[in-house]
């Protein structure tokens, strides 16, 4: 399937190859057509590599990133000693095509930064993230300027600042703030000093991610991806913050405009059943798509549950959309409301059949009610994920 760079992965051409097919296509096998399409819509990859000396908290980051902690299944296996002996992939629980790799250690006597970025195989990975627990040191620096030399992104990350601040509240007049602050520029005038110029560093606890600089970060990474790669970014993300909330839904309505054009061009195929059931399986993905990005689902729930303090009925207690039961054939169909997607299937039949104005008219139709339901559903959860997130939030405090 073709791509273009923008969060939108449909093109004219797939829609032109897509209509075609269908149009010789009995009713069962258009539908499995169209969810096959569907699917190859999330094949786009991301392949993340996080590197830095041994103990320096890369396993565990890992893992936080993913949303996992370490002790749950699939997690990265941490240690005070280096675990990672060569490069372990570990995916996404949710996007399959999300892949973070656990680098093996750098900082031995022996290291040198263009071997190493060989024996990692270097060119799978759209940027690194390059971890320190305490001072970045010369071996840092040797990475990122090979990592830079070869054209790709990185990002210094200064990891186990709970512990550092633990350390400093003994201190008279604490104020954490400005400690922050003071961090950061050290880490930057050490970078300065074993030569990186204008040296950006992110404060990072991988136990509560949500903190410090993860919005920062997440900015700085999407700025610089490649447009049809910031979408996997945002999706994949955990959210814990109100900001990555607010960019998990623009993402996700970026895309509705070209999901209602895909039903438009269904629509324009005159075969009886075609389109209504097509809408169903569009709109049935994409909010099964909203509810898993958006951490609705019940294993993600259990997971804010566990870090909250409260129930998982406290926390359903604060969910107000229709859609907060659970997403079934029954409340997709309440949405959609079975007499009008009916009434609009016998209505698309009759106009497709006329020539020209017809398939217009059929895909009008279709295009407006698919991205009315749409976003009407995203507001719901987007809305119900910030009400869940701000309770978790109030509980922290």
């Amino acid at each position: 399937m073709a791509m273009f760079e923008d969060y939108c992965i449909i093109t004219q051409e797939d829609l032109e190859d897509l209509k075609e097919s269908i149009s010789t296509q009995d009713l069962p096998s258009a539908i499995n057509t169209i969810k096959d399409y569907l699917k190859k819509q999330d094949l786009v990859e991301l392949n993340i590599g996080v590197t830095g000396e041994s103990g320096s908290g890369k396993s565990t980051f890992v893992n936080a990133f993913r949303g996992l902690g370490d002790e749950e299944e699939g997690s990265a296996e941490t240690g005070p000693v280096e675990t990672t002996m060569e490069p372990e992939v570990y995916l996404h629980p949710k996007y399959k095509n999300v892949k973070v790799w656990d680098l093996p250690g750098i900082g031995t006597p022996n290291f040198k930064a263009d071997e190493y970025l060989e024996l990692v195989q270097f060119e799978r990975f759209d940027f690194f993230v390059i971890i320190a627990s305490d001072r970045f040191r010369e071996c840092h620096t040797q990475l990122a300027k090979e990592i830079k030399r070869m054209g790709k992104k990185f990002y210094f990350v200064r990891s186990k600042i709970d512990s550092t601040i633990t350390a400093e509240k003994r201190k008279k007049n604490f104020d954490q703030k400005k400690m922050l602050n003071t961090l950061r520029e050290d880490c930057k005038n050490g970078l300065r000093k074993i030569g990186i110029e204008d040296p950006v560093v992110f404060l990072i606890c991988s136990f509560e991610l949500g903190k410090y600089d993860l919005n920062q970060l997440q900015e700085r990474m999407e700025k610089e991806l490649p447009q049809h790669k910031r979408r996997v970014l945002m999706l994949a993300l955990p959210n814990i913050t109100l900001e990555i909330n607010e960019k998990k839904k623009k993402a996700l309505e970026a895309n509705i405009g070209n999901i209602a054009l895909l039903s438009a061009l269904v629509a324009t195929v005159p075969l009886p059943g075609l389109s209504a059931a097509v809408d169903f399986v569009i709109v049935k993905k994409e909010i099964e798509t909203y509810y898993s990005t958006f951490g609705l689902d019940d294993p993600s729930l259990q997971k804010l549950c566990e870090r909250s303090g409260k129930s998982l009925e406290d926390l359903k207690s604060h969910m107000k959309s229709p859609l907060r039961f659970g997403i079934n054939p029954a409340s997709i169909v309440l949405m959609v409301a079975a007499s009008l997607a009916v009434a609009e299937d016998v209505v698309e039949y009759v106009v497709s059949l006329i020539p020209i104005i017809g398939s217009v008219v059929a895909g009008g139709m279709s295009y407006v009610t698919v991205s009315i339901m749409l976003k009407g559903a995203l507001n719901d959860i987007a809305e119900d994920a910030r009400n869940l997130l701000m309770a978790s939030l109030a509980s922290e405090v």
